[in-house]
């Protein structure tokens, strides 16, 4: 979704999401889309990274950054198949203010046609599998005006380091599944207890009750309730039930739950774990306490919308 779900400090659902992503809006464009002209570049190549695939790296480079065109190169290329312009893209994100150095922000996202010229530069036509670097000026990221929600000054270069993924792929989740009791009344909350197992590494889903009709695809909008569990504390961090079935696009949720979303039909209910790498990441912070948890979403799909 676009919007921001605020719990106090907590971000939730989809508001990383849309701090990194939002804020830009596809127009029409050609039936084919081709692969961008990001070249490398002296800023580009003189990024050093180093860390694990798909988790946090370190990024060092001289300061200040400044560019002036888009530059982008390969630092590590992946065996998978070849991203396509124009698709979804799920790819773990890593910004650096090109002032200061710092590590703005980690986190899981899909990149999708319509988001900014920086973050599109940064997956476009690779293999999945490879990290790229990413030198942007201001001008292909926040329209020049920075993004204080993650402290990107206006004006200022960001460097950009994506690993870029596979499509996931829930696997079946059929054990240590979480009891699952419904409310008596329309839009009550239900309780989800969790068993006293060790949270799954993997992204495992169990549908409770198939639904019927069309099947919500990538892009799609889809009116639906759920509820958030963490696995590491037991408690729910947030839930739309009580109100309205919020209408979220499965562009704008966390990778590991528009994968669970994506493929089922109006009337379905669900219940999903997430690990930290397709949740909100493996960093946790102020910014991002969900960062590490494992996670449990229930979901209840209501309808859904086709993408234009």
């Amino acid at each position: 979704m676009k919007r921001a779900l605020r719990h106090g400090t907590c971000l939730t659902l989809a508001m990383i999401a849309a701090l990194l992503l939002a804020g830009c809006v596809a127009g029409p464009g050609p039936d084919t889309p081709e692969c961008m002209e990001v070249l490398p570049g002296s800023l580009s190549d003189d990024v050093k990274v180093d860390g694990d695939f798909g988790v946090a790296p370190t990024a060092a480079f001289d300061l200040p950054v400044q560019a002036e065109e888009l530059e982008r190169t390969v630092v590590r290329e992946g065996d998978g198949e070849t991203t396509v312009p124009g698709t979804h893209v799920s790819a773990v994100v890593s910004l650096y203010s090109g002032a200061t150095g710092q590590q703005l922000l980690t986190h899981p996202v899909t990149v999708t046609g319509g988001d900014y010229d920086a973050f599109r530069a940064a997956v476009d036509c690779v293999p999945t599998g490879s990290r790229t670097v990413t030198v942007a000026p201001s001008t292909a990221l926040y329209d020049g005006q920075g993004n204080g929600a993650i402290g990107l000054a206006p004006g200022d270069t960001v460097v950009i380091v994506a690993d870029v993924q596979e499509p996931l792929e829930p696997r079946p989740w059929t054990e240590d599944v979480p009891e699952v009791a419904f409310g008596a009344a329309a839009g009550a909350a239900p309780v989800v207890t969790l068993p006293e197992a060790e949270p799954p590494v993997d992204l495992l889903l169990k549908v409770l009750e198939p639904g019927e009709g069309e099947e919500v695809q990538a892009g799609d909008t889809v009116t639906m309730h759920y509820q958030g569990t963490s696995w590491d504390s037991g408690e729910v961090f947030e839930q739309s039930y009580g109100g309205q079935a919020p209408i979220l696009s499965t562009d704008g949720l966390v990778p590991g739950l528009a994968a669970a979303v994506i493929g089922q039909k109006p009337g379905a209910k669900l219940i999903v774990t997430i690990p930290p790498q397709s949740a909100y990441g493996t960093e946790h912070s102020e910014l991002n306490p969900l960062g590490g948890q494992t996670l449990v979403y229930l979901i209840e799909v209501e309808s859904v919308e086709p993408a234009e």
